[in-house]
């Protein structure tokens, strides 16, 4: 078991809400982007590694296999899933750097969900995020150290059995700040989604409306982050 991280004047108050603010501003660009480009359906390529470090707002660098490891003295680390950990897969077969993905939430002692980036092969590319993705604990002794994980191509769970080392949990201030940055990150997808929509359709809602409507939208989710997390009124 890890020991928590010492606290440090970067992890105060002040501190956390700027880079909260920072990172959603990161998303928040990646949307705007994806609305003024004439490639609107395209999308960056993720790796799980960085984008779980982004999202959950643990510091650890490096390939997946590395993490456990790496968080050994750093974070907490156990067996018992919780909301905002990251799940360690180790190398098996060609994922042979391993896999890390963030509980989104917990649904029973053995079914959680998680957002992950570069698992499912999606429109017949990789490097995609996927939120909210079913995981199912199938170890002998309920010990989430093998798992079977859901597979977008076949709408299921994979055939596949994968080892795990376990989860390293947040501090309560990433906890708040994976919340704030799920919530961004719906608002960025759903305003891809909708503007690859209106390009594939030539009487689609014109781009103009679509991209003032997207940004009032994520100009709301702004001001709800700043006035302390109040739901932005639709």
């Amino acid at each position: 078991m890890g020991i928590t991280p010492e606290q440090t004047p970067e992890g105060g108050p002040l501190h956390m809400a700027k880079r909260t603010r920072s990172i959603i501003g990161s998303l928040i660009a990646v949307a705007v982007l994806a609305l003024t480009s004439v490639e609107a359906h395209a999308q960056e390529y993720w790796q799980c590694a960085a984008f779980a470090r982004v999202f959950s707002g643990i510091q650890i660098f490096g390939d997946a296999n590395t993490w456990w490891q790496q968080a050994t003295g750093r974070y907490l680390k156990g067996d018992t899933p919780q909301a905002g950990a990251v799940l360690v897969f180790r190398p098996q077969g060609s994922m042979r750097l391993g896999h890390v993905a963030v509980v989104s939430q917990v649904l029973t002692d053995r079914i959680i969900q998680v957002t992950h980036a570069n698992w499912s092969v999606i429109g017949g590319s990789r490097g995609q995020i996927e939120q909210n993705v079913t995981v199912v604990d199938v170890s002998p002794g309920g010990d989430w150290t093998e798992v079977k994980v859901w597979y977008d191509p076949i709408r299921d769970l994979g055939h596949t059995t994968y080892s795990t080392y376990g989860f390293i949990y947040q501090t309560a201030a990433q906890g708040a700040q994976t919340a704030v940055k799920s919530a961004a990150l719906t608002v960025a997808q759903t305003t891809m989604r909708q503007m690859a929509a209106a390009v594939q359709s030539p009487s689609g809602t014109p781009v103009q409306t679509l991209a003032r409507d997207s940004t009032d939208r994520i100009a709301a989710l702004i001001q709800s982050v700043m006035n302390g997390g109040d739901s932005p009124k639709n």
